[in-house]
């Protein structure tokens, strides 16, 4: 029986100083100076628009996210985050992440956020070292990024999260090693770390640069995982290591078919209403002149869908197959309302291609974790047992 899940709070803010030459996310280039307080006007009555849909739900986690949300000041964040405060009710214990480019924060700023009561940090490093910076675009350097790990630590940062991307142009394993070390050696509390994709419209698709061999990555993501199990980091999810206790427990929100409400320009939302029942998916406004508009309308919504069971089985399985523990057959059941019979024939099918295994939890093998697209595809509409490239 379909259940209502932890609430999660997503907040975009979508400007950059530059845009990322792989960057596919809904971002912005800085023209002229950011129109702070417009923009948190928007959020304001963007969230009061949702209000009845979430009414009387706590809030778990916030996620700040863009863009490069540290382009706004703490003085905009704190108005932001006491008017949000006023109109939903955040946990005690409550969560609240903010991403941060190290070419935007200095000692001060951090220190500012953290006083906000901002308590994880996720810093987008990518790489340490300045040639393979300037390979991605990214607008700082090896030295700024280490600068605001140190940064974040005096701070008072004691959760704080590195991305680090792997399968850089030119890079070599002993570069890749020496970015994952760095890492380690920081004290980060959890590391994200995943492949270079080219993304279609961006500037790399269009002009793809020259990326390491195939067997290459593969060594350098190798000797990464080696070294972090070693480092006392738990591989808990696809492309996320995080020391005991230290999860990211936003995303684990997202991987476990949680509910999020997402506000800001192109943000996307999931709501649970079991009186219908339904699951709702929607998405606001892209652009962030046009979002901002739609303040005098209140029309931030662009689109909406509501899942059907074919949908609410492939992206439970896109989600929560990601997580190395993998899921109960009572978790699924109560975050899509579909029963365990509509599932049972494909589990098996899978679990005979040695890409899953049933107990005491759903979760990929190691196979599946090799093969995850190929496991995927067994749960998607209309599938069947056809799905499974790797079993064939």
């Amino acid at each position: 029986m379909l259940q209502t899940p932890p609430l999660s709070l997503y907040i975009h803010l979508p400007w950059c100083i530059a845009k990322c030459p792989y960057c596919d996310f809904n971002s912005h280039t800085v023209r002229g100076t950011i129109p702070e307080m417009p923009y948190i006007e928007a959020l304001v009555r963007d969230v009061e628009n949702a209000l009845p849909r979430v009414w009387g739900r706590t809030v778990r986690s916030v996620f700040i996210g863009g863009g490069t949300p540290t382009l706004f000041s703490p003085r905009a964040l704190d108005t932001l985050l006491s008017q949000l405060r006023a109109r939903l009710p955040f946990a005690h214990e409550i969560e609240m992440t903010l991403e941060a480019n190290p070419g935007t924060v200095d000692n001060a700023k951090l220190a500012e956020y953290r006083s906000l009561g901002i308590n994880r940090l996720s810093l987008g490093v990518q790489s340490f070292q300045d040639s393979l910076l300037r390979e991605i675009g990214r607008i700082h350097d090896g030295q700024q990024a280490k600068a605001a790990v140190r940064g974040a630590q005096l701070a008072g940062f004691s959760n704080f999260n590195i991305d680090l991307m792997f399968g850089l142009p030119s890079q070599t394993p002993a570069e890749g090693l020496r970015d994952v070390q760095t890492a380690v050696d920081s004290g980060a509390s959890h590391i994200s770390y995943y492949q270079l994709t080219i993304e279609r419209n961006t500037p790399f698709y269009r002009q793809p640069p020259a990326l390491p061999h195939e067997d290459v990555i593969c060594n350098i993501q190798q000797q990464a995982l080696e070294l972090l199990s070693a480092s006392d980091y738990e591989h808990y999810e696809i492309s996320a290591f995080a020391h005991p206790g230290r999860r990211c427990q936003h995303n684990m929100n997202y991987w476990l078919f949680g509910d999020y409400l997402g506000i800001g320009a192109g943000a996307h939302s999931k709501l649970t209403d079991i009186s219908g029942p339904t699951i709702v998916r929607e998405w606001k406004i892209k652009h962030p002149d046009r979002y901002m508009a739609a303040l005098d309308s209140d029309a931030f919504v662009a689109g909406r869908q509501e899942l059907d069971q074919a949908d609410l089985i492939a992206e439970y399985m896109l989600n929560a197959l990601r997580l190395s523990e993998g899921f109960s057959i009572d978790q699924f059941e109560a975050n899509t309302g579909v029963a365990e019979t509509e599932i049972a024939a494909r589990l098996a099918h899978a679990e005979a291609c040695s890409l899953l295994v049933g107990k005491p939890k759903i979760r990929a093998t190691p196979l599946g974790f090799q093969y995850l697209n190929e496991l995927l595809q067994v749960f998607l509409p209309d599938s069947g047992e056809s799905g499974a490239a790797a079993c064939r």
